[in-house]
């Protein structure tokens, strides 16, 4: 499932190609909803926007009706793709929402999570009712998440499995927790209770830095410097993308020491048991 830089990404491309347009029409696949594609056709796209991992497309109100959100979720397989109005692309994916510009069109595949939602109401639908901060998409600052790290829902969960959660911290996945982790020089065993004062702004921090810089630098998660490096060294952009993911058995950037792969909720962990200080 993408992590919430590369949805934020996807998000820019959708509103680079209907922001700020009229709509030609649009389409839904589900029956319920069929009866909005009148309603939303010839509406201007406001602007379209990222919560963690879902989208957000607002529809400008008219003089007979307010103002539209429509709501999806990709979950594991849906998948947006931008195109011509008049030539959709080849897959084997089911198109369940379309929005069809004068020149662009970006069409929704394989989504089951669709909604339009009044903008006033978006805070009634679940998936946005349990997020945490989301320091991508909103101002967050360090003294927000250290009053998340203190929430007695949190406190006492390994970080390892609690980075996971979007209630904590949203946007974050798989490969960001061990970046984050690594990056604030934290066991992923260790509870946010844990943590004296200077870890825990380590780690806030960290989140900070690691989704602005993976959102900025297109997935990759090491240190600008240190990727450009290894680029003319020659070290392939899977090989140079991470300072830890998918890098078990070999040496730390920083240290040397051999990474670790472990498995924690179920999902793979990376981590450097020297610079994160993790007991054998």
């Amino acid at each position: 499932m993408p992590e919430g830089p590369e949805i934020r990404r996807m998000v820019d491309d959708i509103h680079k190609a209907v922001g700020g347009k009229t709509v030609q029409s649009v389409f839904f696949a589900f029956e319920h909803l069929k009866p909005f594609e009148s309603v939303l056709r010839g509406r201007r796209v406001e602007k379209v926007e990222a919560r963690s991992k879902a989208v957000l497309v607002f529809f400008e109100a008219t003089d007979e009706d307010g103002p539209w959100c429509v709501y999806s979720h990709n979950q594991l397989y849906g998948k947006w793709r931008i195109g011509k109005p008049d030539r959709e692309p080849r897959t084997n994916r089911q198109l369940r929402f379309a929005i069809i510009g004068l020149k662009k069109a970006a069409r929704l595949y394989s989504a089951s999570d669709i909604q339009l939602v009044r903008p006033d109401e978006l805070s009634e639908v679940p998936y946005l009712s349990r997020l945490g901060p989301d320091p991508l998409n909103q101002p967050i600052t360090v003294e927000d998440l250290l009053s998340v790290f203190a929430d007695p829902r949190f406190r006492g969960r390994n970080l390892g499995g609690l980075l996971l959660d979007q209630g904590f911290v949203a946007g974050i996945g798989n490969y960001l927790r061990s970046e984050v982790l690594f990056e604030a020089r934290i066991s992923p065993w260790c509870r946010p209770r844990d943590l004296d004062s200077d870890q825990k702004i380590q780690l806030a921090d960290a989140i900070q830095t690691l989704v602005e810089r993976t959102y900025r630098l297109k997935g990759i998660t090491n240190p600008p410097e240190r990727a450009e490096r290894l680029k003319q060294e020659g070290w392939s952009f899977g090989q140079r993308r991470h300072m830890v993911f998918n890098r078990d058995g070999q040496r730390c950037h920083d240290c040397a020491s051999a990474l670790v792969k472990t498995m924690m909720a179920s999902r793979r962990l990376y981590y450097c048991p020297v610079c994160q200080d993790v007991e054998p």
